[in-house]
C-alpha cells in the first residue's frame, strides 16, 4: 500500500502468442476482472459479446480458459495500456498514478501483430504510440457499461475496425 494508504492494483497479464495479427488493448482491469483473474468479468461489459458477434463465437456463455483459446486461434490479443496504478471503483476517470505496460516486448512475443485497437478513449491516448511503431491503430467505442452507445452501434463501429473470424 501507498499513496494515502489506497493499494497499487495490478493488472492482468496479456493474451498474446506469436500468430496475433490484433491486438485489442483496454485501459485497466475492473474490479470484478481483477477478483475473477481474467478480462472483462463484469457480466454488464460488452467485449465478450461484441466480439462472440464478430468471431461467430458463443464467447459469452463459454469459460475464460476457452475464450482465451479462440480468441488466439483468431489472431487475437488482449492486453491493458495500464500495468498497475491506483483507483477508486472502476471508472477510467477515476485512475491515478498509473504505469504503462511494457509494450518493447511485443516484437518478440507477437512478431505478426499489425493492428493494434484500443476499447475506449482512456485506452486511445496511446494510439498514437503505436501508430509511430508502423502499427495500424484504430480507437474503439468502449465496451464499458459506462459507455451507453447502443450495441448495435458499438458492433458496427467494431466491425469496421475489421475485426473478424479467421477459418
Amino acid at each position: 500500500m501507498d499513496d494515502g494508504g489506497r493499494e497499487r492494483l495490478l493488472g492482468l497479464p496479456p493474451i498474446l502468442d506469436a500468430g496475433i495479427t490484433t491486438l485489442i488493448l483496454g485501459s485497466f482491469p475492473s474490479p470484478a476482472s481483477l477478483a475473477a483473474g481474467h478480462y472483462y468479468a463484469h457480466r454488464q461489459n460488452q467485449f465478450w459479446r461484441l466480439l462472440g458477434a464478430l468471431l461467430g463465437e458463443p464467447l459469452p456463455e463459454i469459460e475464460f480458459a476457452e475464450k482465451r483459446r479462440r480468441l488466439l486461434h483468431h489472431r487475437i490479443g488482449v492486453w491493458d495500456v495500464y500495468r498497475c496504478c491506483h483507483r477508486r471503483g472502476a471508472l477510467d476517470s477515476a485512475i491515478e498514478s498509473a504505469e504503462p505496460n511494457d509494450f518493447s516486448r511485443l516484437p518478440g512475443e507477437a512478431p505478426q501483430l499489425v493492428s493494434v485497437c484500443f476499447n475506449g478513449q482512456t485506452a486511445g491516448k496511446f494510439a498514437a504510440d503505436f501508430a509511430s511503431l508502423g502499427y495500424r491503430t484504430q480507437v474503439l467505442p468502449s465496451s464499458s457499461p459506462a459507455y451507453t452507445l447502443a450495441f448495435e452501434r458499438k458492433l458496427a463501429l467494431w466491425r469496421a475496425a475489421g475485426l473478424s473470424r479467421v477459418d
